[in-house]
């Protein structure tokens, strides 16, 4: 027993649990400052904190490690349709005994249940906006106003190139999952011109090739290429080097997912008041609004050697002290999903530019993932080939569609 004792630091009840992340700087803060804060509640129990890329390669990791049985005993991954591929019943671990879990809205627990109403994940982080950064100082400079149109937008990309030497369009296809965002980004205006796309899309009685409003996104993405806008080096630029440039105003409008918020206080806390941001603009001014993402959620491995405590841990995580530990750690980069959870008196400009769109009826829309169980991993490859001019818009919505066949067809949705 001495010696038990004394290889554990003096406690023979220690544990030890793993968490996997991505390796976003802001994750990896939130998951530092969260299992900080739970053991310093329970000396008893420590963290080691694993990372792996995003995007495709992450989710091929991911797969393969709840195949193996080599998941660690928390992990971080996504809501929405891409944790139904995972196949939740089969590899993860129900937390609908969680106490806390009450606390979580149904907005979010909607997007990691099953059809048998049992729970899997408990939230990471606020809702997320998916729309485009933009470099304060040089719209102020130029005097250019927030474009509601994507008309108004080109109109301003084509001022700045002509007026300055910056890159009016930031892409980092290096990270090859941020060429996604024009077209993800754009569902807010695919359901104001189609409201029944994403049953008809389920139901596979609609497609991204035959419904105009939809292949739009793929056409924006590509018209922004051919307009020259893009950054010299889009093709070998990274996530982090899109946020250093729109936070620098070396580019001036970044595509990206609000959570970069955070990543921007981590990595240039001096320049956040230089960014804002804005909803992708469709083709109606008097229908601007933003599409909505559910963040990423902590989920179990089934059959876990520390399951007990893992669900203790994520307990934890669904309470307002977590909430102000996230916000401690990295900034308020939305609102929260937890009941009970504030942000701060005074928050980042593109956090005060984002909130009115959910303050406001009408002004968001869940993206497509949240509404339809189809997403086909080959999205960002897609999005590379139509942002680098090696395919066409209409091409890319073809073939995008028969990767989303493959993926319902393995989900096994009727009428595929």
């Amino acid at each position: 027993m001495a010696i038990c004792i004394a290889g554990t630091g003096g406690n023979a009840f220690a544990e030890e649990l793993t968490l996997l992340v991505d390796n976003s700087s802001d994750t990896v803060a939130i998951a530092e400052a969260l299992t900080a804060a739970y053991s310093e509640m329970h000396p008893d129990v420590t963290f080691t904190v694993e990372t792996r890329p995003g995007g495709s390669e992450g989710d091929n990791i991911v797969k393969t490690r709840l195949a193996t049985g080599e998941m660690t005993d928390v992990f971080l991954y996504n809501s929405g349709s891409l944790l139904q591929a995972l196949r939740p019943a089969r590899t993860l671990e129900p937390l609908n005994d969680l106490p806390n879990m009450e606390n979580v809205l149904e907005s979010f627990t909607s997007t990691v249940s099953d059809d048998k109403g049992d729970i899997y994940g408990v939230p990471v982080q606020p809702a997320m906006g998916g729309g485009i950064f933009y470099h304060i100082p040089t719209y102020e400079e130029l005097g250019l106003e927030i474009p509601k149109t994507w008309d108004a937008f080109m109109e301003n990309n084509a001022i700045i190139a002509e007026k300055t030497d910056k890159a009016p369009i930031i892409q980092t296809y290096r990270d090859t999952w941020t060429s996604q965002l024009f077209v993800l980004a754009d569902y807010y205006n695919v359901q104001v011109a189609e409201p029944g796309f994403a049953e008809k899309y389920t139901a596979n009685e609609a497609k991204y090739a035959d419904t105009p409003a939809a292949t739009k996104g793929f056409e924006r993405l590509q018209s922004a290429y051919e307009a020259g806008y893009f950054n010299e080096d889009f093709g070998a630029a990274t996530y982090n080097d899109g946020l250093r440039m729109v936070a620098s105003g070396e580019g001036v409008h970044y595509p990206m997912l609000t959570f970069a918020i955070g990543a921007i206080k981590q990595n240039h806390p001096e320049l956040l008041k230089d960014v804002g941001f804005f909803a992708q603009p469709g083709d109606d001014a008097e229908n601007n609004g933003l599409t909505v993402w559910m963040p990423a959620a902590y989920y179990l491995p089934k059959g876990g050697d520390h399951t007990e405590t893992a669900k203790d841990f994520l307990n934890f995580v669904a309470t307002p002290e977590a909430c102000d530990v996230m916000t401690d750690a990295i900034g308020a980069s939305g609102p929260y999903l937890i009941k009970g959870c504030t942000l701060p008196d005074s928050v980042p400009p593109s956090v005060a530019d984002m909130l009115p769109y959910f303050q406001e009826d009408g002004r968001t829309a869940p993206a497509l993932e949240f509404l339809s169980p189809v997403k086909g991993p080959g999205l960002e490859q897609i999005t590379v080939e139509v942002g680098s001019g090696i395919r066409d818009a209409q091409s890319a919505a073809a073939l995008y569609d028969r990767d989303v066949e493959k993926q319902a067809k393995q989900l096994r949705l009727p009428n595929w």
